[in-house]
């Protein structure tokens, strides 16, 4: 597709609904592994604790890609950008699908991290390119096709897990992503870079970017610990469910998942309404629902009730601090878009590696209630950022 976008001028419906897509199907490959960690850990016979390093070193993968790569969206062509990863994906996921060791996979594991990348390319387009007055509403489409993606690969990765094996789910994951491919050259419009220099050049601006502008590590760090608490639930639930009274498999974890379509819901809803709410309202909410749900994690924890309710709090919750907080940074500087986007996400999944990490050392010393304890502490200090924020906005209006 020849067709090039300009700044502001509104997008195609067909190209929107594309880049949701799309980046619902590429952001599903940090998220496959979940429930599957039980049964990686007793396939390749290793402790619970390694089998949580798989989900953590994905994430941190993520992370790098964020930094490393996403930046380049506003020196580079983003199409070629999208393509190359998704080259290095399907290399990565058949690597994995045919791991017979925990060091395979790991590297595996880092490299799918590093290229799922690309749905964050969509979002800074979706913003740059939006007319101000659907920004929001367009950049909320996107996320909720990521959260789609997201509960679709818990599901299915479940499913496929519990009654083919594991490695199924990779390989299946690769035709996903050669369709993606095929997909991208057709329906993808050009974008013409907005940064001028090279890459040295482009990766030190993201570090005046910071200076110039605080305010984006405010909004990334909040939602970086709560992104942290929310991933801790995620990558331990699987431990959870395997235990007394319910003894579950992969594809229940999988299925629990689907719980979380109130979170791809509540993005376009807090799309529509940042600017009216308010971004620190959002945050509050969200962090409330959150620690609602850790509650029913640590009081309800042996009732399915308690479990499916702690879900859809804790994905509403994150989707009000998340899309709130990401929307907002590129109303910073609209012409990096890219980079705005690469302080964001980097820091957001950070928060979210910690959050891993932390899990695999929680669980290992008090299992769930380690978990649940270490998740309230990442939520309050989420929502202590707001409160100081507006402590001192109050203060200097006085």
């Amino acid at each position: 597709m020849k067709e090039v976008l300009r700044p502001d001028q509104g997008f195609p419906a067909k190209v929107l609904w594309t880049l949701a897509i799309i980046g619902g199907v590429s952001v599903a490959n940090l998220y496959y592994n979940q429930p599957l960690l039980g049964l990686i850990r007793a396939d390749l016979h290793i402790s619970e604790f390694q089998a949580n390093l798989i989900a953590m070193v994905t994430q941190a993968g993520y992370a790098l890609g964020l930094f490393f790569i996403v930046p380049m969206g506003d020196l580079f062509k983003r199409k070629k950008i999208v393509l190359t990863n998704f080259f290095l994906l399907i290399l990565s996921l058949i690597l994995i699908g045919l791991s017979q060791n925990i060091w395979v996979l790991l590297m595996a594991s880092l490299v799918t991290g590093v290229c799922s990348i690309v749905p964050q390319i969509f979002v800074p387009i979706a913003a740059q390119y939006s007319t101000p007055k659907n920004k929001g509403r367009n950049v909320g489409i996107i996320i909720s096709g990521l959260l789609t993606g997201i509960l679709a690969s818990r599901v299915f990765s479940g499913f496929i897990g519990a009654y083919f094996g594991w490695r199924y789910v990779f390989f299946i994951a690769t035709i996903f992503m050669l369709i993606s491919t095929i997909v991208v050259v057709y329906m993808l419009p050009e974008t013409n870079p907005t940064f001028k220099g090279n890459y040295k050049g482009l990766m030190r601006s993201i570090l005046s970017l910071i200076v110039k502008y605080p305010s984006l590590l405010l909004y990334s760090s909040r939602a970086g610990l709560a992104f942290g608490a929310f991933l801790m639930m995620w990558s331990t639930l699987a431990f959870k469910m395997q235990l007394a009274p319910f003894h579950a498999g992969s594809n229940i974890v999988g299925m629990l998942g689907l719980c979380g379509i109130t979170g791809a819901l509540a993005a376009s809803f807090v799309g529509k309404y940042i600017q009216q709410v308010g971004v620190p309202t959002f945050n509050v909410i969200g962090c409330c629902l959150i620690l609602s749900a850790w509650g029913l994690f640590f009081f309800v924890e042996n009732s399915y009730v308690g479990i499916i309710s702690g879900i859809i709090l804790i994905d509403v919750g994150m989707q009000c601090i998340q899309l709130s907080n990401q929307t907002s940074v590129f109303e910073v500087c609209p012409d990096a878009t890219s980079r705005i986007n690469t302080i964001f996400m980097t820091i957001y999944f950070i928060g979210g590696s910690l959050g891993t990490l932390l899990a695999g050392f929680a669980w290992r010393f008090a299992e769930w209630h380690g978990v649940v304890f270490v998740g309230v502490c990442l939520t309050v200090a989420s929502l202590s950022i707001t409160i100081i924020e507006k402590s001192v906005f109050h203060y200097r209006s006085a």
